[in-house]
């Protein structure tokens, strides 16, 4: 067949109907991509793009076709145009308003991450009750008091926020930020918290990652002693 044959229009799948493992490695390819591309890499194979990051061939391709065909015979992926699509599909052709809740030493470290720009999230506030910090700038980034949290939420249109406060604030800070028409959430707080069906909650917990991290490496070499 020739290389020149177009790929199928995209038709993006309904969100309850994709594998969250599925959303989780699209944003490994795209990284991937990117990279690729930074390196001047115009196109690649299911099969090269799966070895790199250690899926299958298969994978991949399943992956993808969630979303639509994106291949074309005789040339693989496209890498500029495959990213292209995987950031529509993820929502990162377009900017996305954040605040942040909680400024401390996780909290800073968030807003000076450059990486959260690069891929369309911009820092439009952030929110903190220490009165040493309100009314400064981290980043260029302003800090206001929580009490202003949904005036500031509402005139920036801010639809997603960030929480790094203390795990016995974390869910009056969610409550809050729902309150003020929050739509997603991303929870850094070491502690379950509930929201409502309609907004999106992802936590993120960096001491149960090394739990993982280390029950991996443990079991490693307690298999290799055997």
């Amino acid at each position: 067949m020739s290389g020149r044959s177009k790929r199928k229009s995209t038709e993006p799948a309904s969100a309850k109907s994709v594998p969250q493992a599925v959303v989780s490695r699209l944003s490994y390819y795209l990284r991937e991509l990117q990279h690729l591309l930074r390196q001047g890499v115009q196109t690649i194979s299911s099969s090269q793009l799966g070895q790199r990051l250690g899926f299958t061939d298969a994978q991949v391709r399943k992956d993808l076709a969630y979303f639509g065909q994106f291949g074309y015979p005789g040339i693989g992926y496209r890498c500029q145009e495959l990213a292209e699509a995987i950031r529509r599909i993820l929502g990162t052709d377009q900017q996305w308003a954040v605040a942040l809740v909680g400024v401390g030493h996780l909290g800073q470290a968030l807003l000076g991450y450059k990486g959260f720009t690069q891929q369309g999230f911009v820092f439009h506030a952030a929110f903190d009750v220490n009165p040493r910090v309100i009314g400064k700038q981290i980043e260029g980034i302003p800090i206001y008091s929580l009490d202003r949290l949904p005036e500031v939420i509402r005139s920036h249109k801010i639809r997603l926020g960030i929480i790094a406060v203390p795990a016995s604030a974390a869910q009056g800070v969610a409550d809050r930020l729902v309150e003020a028409g929050i739509q997603g959430i991303l929870n850094f707080a070491p502690v379950t918290i509930t929201v409502p069906p309609q907004v999106s909650l992802v936590g993120v917990d960096l001491a149960m990652e090394l739990e993982q991290l280390s029950f991996s490496v443990l079991h490693r070499q307690q298999d290799a002693g055997k």
